[in-house]
């Protein structure tokens, strides 16, 4: 248990309790629509844009509808040309088979095949990709170097200047396989004003 192998782990276990994962609503490819969307977005705004789209598409969030869908609702809906082009290529990518995100598909993949296969995606980065393996997949052992709330949670949490991407990296192995664990406790709310990040939403 990680709390038994670390004193900062059962502190954090103390004082937040065990970090929850809540079960995804949204199918794997809602999931990565709804990521494109909110992509450089508050919160408020992306949700307006979100629900616009989803209205647009009937309610039915699928590779066929997106692609049915004329560029001209989905400008109104609220979303960039940036956006519009980004969702087409998910979209496309899933029907042609590049990227296959069935879970009997998502199950046999490694983590770093997911990521390399969702990034092929136009506006889907690392980032994503690994809030993707966290939220909806919920693997066991992401650790997102490049989100700056658990850079700072980390810092805060055992008292150490906040780690570049590079250092965390290597802070996470002691960990390993469970880093996800620690990644997703709310320590820079716990230790200090909260950065926006999708893990401390």
């Amino acid at each position: 248990m990680l709390a038994d192998r670390d004193p900062i782990v059962a502190e954090l276990a103390e004082r937040a309790g065990p970090p929850r994962l809540r079960r995804p609503l949204d199918t794997p490819f809602a999931a990565l629509v709804r990521a494109i969307v909110y992509q450089q977005l508050a919160g408020a705004a992306a949700s307006a844009i979100h629900g616009r789209l989803v209205s647009a598409l009937g309610g039915e969030v699928s590779p066929e509808a997106l692609m049915a869908l004329p560029d001209q609702e989905m400008r109104a809906a609220g979303l960039s040309a940036n956006k519009t082009a980004s969702l087409r290529d998910l979209a496309a990518k899933i029907l042609d088979g590049s990227v296959a995100i069935t879970p009997r598909t998502l199950s046999r993949q490694s983590d770093d095949e997911i990521v390399t296969r969702l990034s092929s995606v136009r506006g889907i980065g690392r980032w994503t990709a690994e809030m993707f393996l966290l939220f909806q997949l919920r693997r066991l052992d992401v650790w997102p170097t490049g989100d700056l709330g658990v850079r700072r949670g980390f810092g805060l949490a055992w008292d150490i200047p906040m780690p570049s991407p590079k250092e965390l990296e290597a802070l996470g192995e002691p960990y390993r396989p469970y880093r996800s664990v620690v990644a997703c406790w709310r320590a820079v709310e716990l230790y200090g004003r909260a950065v926006d990040s999708a893990l401390t939403r």
